[in-house]
């Protein structure tokens, strides 16, 4: 997320703060932030120790905090059904339908059974296409729930024990290792192996984060590498993923713009009618002496034909239409109403990650820096050969796929002796023989300076000086810089003393954008549609981005939304940041809803394209969301119209055709779209 892990900070607790703080006051970032205390105050903030919690503590604290899961209330299926015949269109059209059956009598004629049934009919149709369109929309909380962890193992009375996970409370003491989804928000109090978790769709950083002793876990997230115990911070609705879903189930209720138009269309005409009826009735009735089932009569075509009675169902068909051209370009719409608000869209914002860019490393090979006669290709191919060939992370996948094909990459050797990546020297190494002439040599990739106080051969002021450049070159562009160093080992053993490592090139690895994206956003700047990025990513890897893309760089980090735009920034205030800047990195859920919530408060139509947890609030509260090929299940249920195949091109495909049919159901219905 930020460029730095947050700092531990010193506070002042109240006297036994479990029992005597409200679950708000523990959770107001602002007093008692528990991910950045010191661990000391958290265990005191949460009465806990390395032991675990007791039965009976666990007790007291389910009754204070809850199970830790996601709270869904259901609502009556029946209840939503009817709901959709209280709007001010249906008032008007049951109106109507109690006039034709109860009062239009006399005359010695049946009721208007006719005009009944078919104004039925036509409510039910609208009510259907309602009910099914929110059904859709509820399922965003359900798919959030579906991705935590099932189980947890947890210290309690001072032993470990397996449990389910919804049983945690804060103050637990977990244990996490590869391959578990963490269960809950916790700070680590102990890490072995090199901690590793993959938050890429809560926070959408691209690469695993390493993380120590100290250091917050979210729940939701996966352990990549290593081995931790960690104490519980957070639990359901008070955890990072908590705070997501509870942002979506609010952005779920509310009114989108097409039923705003409609109902607005619905009091004009509820207005008109009062007025022409009571007008109608005085000169029928007082006027004119008219018969009482004659001037029924007449009121009723008044009432059916004083609305657009078929409009709700003539849109919504036009629409599915429009929902149906979609489809074959490879995009599933869930709620057809988008079709309607994707041809008004002006602003699309973004995320970086998996969106935008493949969420898979690359080498950047034409910016790979030599510090030896050895080729670009050969100091990749030495980078593979000290890379896993199995069970690999993100850094070893990419640097192998750089090379080809991974059955050759150690063809012609054999592997003597191979050291992992660590967190203590921050590299790999190989020993290894060459079949042809039998002798041995050491590779070592890692971190440049790590690789930088390993080398000792041709190593000069002025190669220090070029590497420590181009490293912050690197960090600038927002490139991670691996270093790859090789010796030969004059002895011929495996754990001979070699000649002496020599630096031989520098590989920047980067997340690269899709092969469509960069044309996608010039059309889209050419129809009138500025694109943001919100990503969670770091500044300066957003930057780089931006400027590949051609979308700008103008970017700045999720603090400025709090604090206010820099005073050399030029805006005035938050609102004018939001509407010019380019983008905004290190960002979280809730922030990512509040700049689509600020821009549409500004009155603009937006649309936010994301695949991740972190990405479902805002997805769900911009009036229209799009998940992208491969995206989370949360992510899709949040969304309104789902991406099949990567790429954001058919974005613009779909609002051209959004435009025609939402044009042409506005042509057929008499009403602004």
């Amino acid at each position: 997320m930020a460029d730095e892990q947050p700092k531990s900070t010193y506070v002042i607790l109240p006297e036994n703060p479990i029992k005597n703080l409200t679950v708000a006051e523990m959770y107001d970032k602002e007093k008692y932030d528990l991910s950045t205390m010191e661990e000391g105050d958290v265990f005191t903030m949460l009465n806990a120790t390395r032991n675990g919690l007791t039965e009976q503590e666990v007790n007291e604290r389910f009754q204070k905090f809850g199970h830790n899961r996601l709270e869904h209330k259901e609502t009556s299926a029946i209840i939503q059904f009817l709901l959709f015949m209280w709007n001010p269109l249906s008032w008007v059209m049951e109106a109507a339908a109690i006039v034709a059956i109860v009062a239009s009598n006399g005359g010695g004629k049946p009721p208007d059974w006719e005009d009944f049934v078919g104004i039925i009919l036509l409510l039910l149709a609208n009510s259907i296409i309602g009910f099914v369109e929110q059904r859709n929309a509820g399922n965003a909380v359900k798919a959030l729930m579906a991705s935590l962890a099932p189980e947890a193992k947890v210290k309690r009375n001072g032993e470990w024990k397996v449990i389910d996970a919804a049983d945690l409370v804060p103050g637990d003491i977990i244990s996490v290792k590869l391959g578990d989804v963490i269960p809950a928000d916790a700070r680590l109090v102990a890490a072995h192996g090199g901690v590793s978790i993959d938050q890429a769709a809560l926070t959408g950083e691209s690469l695993p984060v390493n993380k120590v002793a100290g250091d917050e876990i979210f729940s939701g997230s996966t352990c990549k590498q290593g081995e931790a115990e960690a104490i519980v911070i957070g639990t359901g609705l008070n955890t990072f993923f908590g705070r997501a879903a509870k942002l979506v189930g609010s952005s779920s209720d509310e009114i989108g713009h097409l039923q705003i138009i409609l109902a607005k269309i619905g009091n004009f005409c509820i207005i008109g009618i009062v007025i022409f009826l009571v007008a109608e009735i005085l000169v029928m009735y007082a006027g004119f002496r008219y018969e009482y089932r004659r001037g029924i009569n007449n009121l009723l075509v008044l009432l059916i034909g004083g609305i657009p009675i078929a409009m709700p169902t003539v849109l919504s068909v036009t629409l599915a239409i429009g929902a149906k051209q979609l489809s074959q370009h490879k995009a599933i719409v869930t709620h057809i109403t988008a079709i309607e608000e994707l041809a008004a869209v002006t602003i699309l914002c973004s995320d970086k990650t998996g969106t935008l860019t493949l969420n898979k490393l690359e080498i950047d090979k034409p910016t790979v820096k030599q510090y030896s006669n050895i080729e670009t290709s050969e100091i990749i191919h030495y980078a593979a050969i000290a890379s896993r060939t199995e069970n690999q992370d993100a850094i070893d996948t990419c640097i192998t796929g750089a090379y080809g094909d991974v059955k050759t990459i150690r063809a012609g050797i054999e592997e003597l002796e191979f050291k992992p990546f660590n967190p203590t020297n921050k590299r790999t190494e190989i020993t290894y023989k060459t079949t042809s002439d039998g002798s041995v040599h050491r590779i070592s990739k890692g971190m440049s300076h790590s690789i930088l106080d390993l080398c000792t051969r041709n190593k000069t002021p002025e190669q220090i000086k070029q590497l420590n450049a181009d490293v912050d070159e690197f960090a600038l562009r927002g490139l991670r810089a691996l270093a790859v160093a090789i010796e030969d080992v004059p002895s011929g053993q495996v754990d001979g003393e070699g000649n002496g490592f020599e630096l031989v090139g520098l590989l920047p690895i980067y997340d690269p954008p899709r092969s469509d994206t960069k044309e996608t956003i010039e059309r889209a700047i050419a129809l009138g549609v500025k694109v943001k990025m919100i990503t969670g990513d770091q500044l300066a890897i957003a930057k780089e981005t931006g400027r590949r893309l051609g979308m700008g760089d103008n970017m700045y980090l999720s603090k400025t939304l709090k604090d206010g735009p820099p005073p050399e920034s030029g805006y005035r205030d938050v609102d004018d940041l939001i509407l010019h800047a380019d983008g905004f990195a290190g960002v979280y859920p809730e922030h990512k809803y509040e700049i689509v919530e600020k821009l549409q408060n500004l009155g603009y139509m937006i649309a936010m394209t994301g695949d991740g947890v972190n990405d479902a609030p805002a997805l769900s509260k911009a009036n229209v969301g799009v998940a992208v090929a491969d995206a989370s299940d949360a992510a899709r249920s949040a969304a309104d119209i789902v991406l099949t195949e990567p790429g954001l091109s058919v974005i613009i495909e779909g609002r051209k055709i959004a435009f025609l049919f939402s044009k042409f159901a506005s042509e057929n219905e008499t009403f602004p779209v």
